[in-house]
């Protein structure tokens, strides 16, 4: 099932995501549907808050990213996982800029710095516990949605002046005034 994609402006966003109890929902038919709703979009990442669900899971699928490249020198190609109940347990290494894009907030891309190393822990979609640590790109998209489920958009990581440059942008998305090529649930569209 493709969801909606819910937008800047909706208060799911800013909430911090609820841990999910095993056997609470069927986390495998949910993984499915964000993969699938991503896919749609032409994203790489989507967490539960995206789609409505203020919990803590997301799944990444940076695939797309290795076909943009000659070479897959990042090891994207097959980087599909489903990450429940996250914690990142260490970030390391020198901060990098590279520009963010976000489903939820459609045509605006901005340079964001981020550590280059983290380590999570974290449940996929069996129940399986998994320690593993992720560098460059794909530590960048697990940080990316990873801020989602503790209420964080990259917005968030702007410079108030750079937030306030942006401010007609984003009251246009939080009102539905964007054209996307995906279905958008916005917060202040009449």
């Amino acid at each position: 099932m493709i969801y909606p994609i819910v937008v800047y402006g909706d208060p799911v966003l800013k909430k911090k995501g609820k841990d999910i109890k095993e056997g609470e929902l069927d986390v495998k038919q949910l993984a499915e549907d964000m993969f699938e709703t991503m896919e749609n979009a032409s994203g790489v990442g989507l967490a539960a808050p995206q789609i409505g669900m203020s919990i803590r899971m997301f799944v990444v699928d940076a695939t797309p990213m290795a076909d943009d490249e000659d070479e897959d020198e990042e090891g994207l190609s097959g980087f599909k996982k489903v990450f429940i109940n996250p914690e990142i347990i260490n970030e390391e290494g020198e901060e990098w800029s590279f520009e963010e894009g976000c489903l939820s907030i459609p045509d605006i891309r901005e340079a964001i710095d981020r550590q280059e190393e983290l380590t999570i822990r974290y449940f996929d979609e069996n129940w399986e516990e998994h320690e593993e640590t992720f560098d460059g790109v794909k530590a960048r998209i697990i940080q990316h949605e990873y801020d989602h489920i503790e209420g964080i958009l990259f917005t968030d990581h702007l410079t108030p002046f750079k937030r306030r440059i942006l401010k007609g942008k984003l009251q246009n998305i939080s009102k539905g005034n964007v054209k996307t090529s995906y279905r958008i649930k916005a917060p202040l569209a009449k």
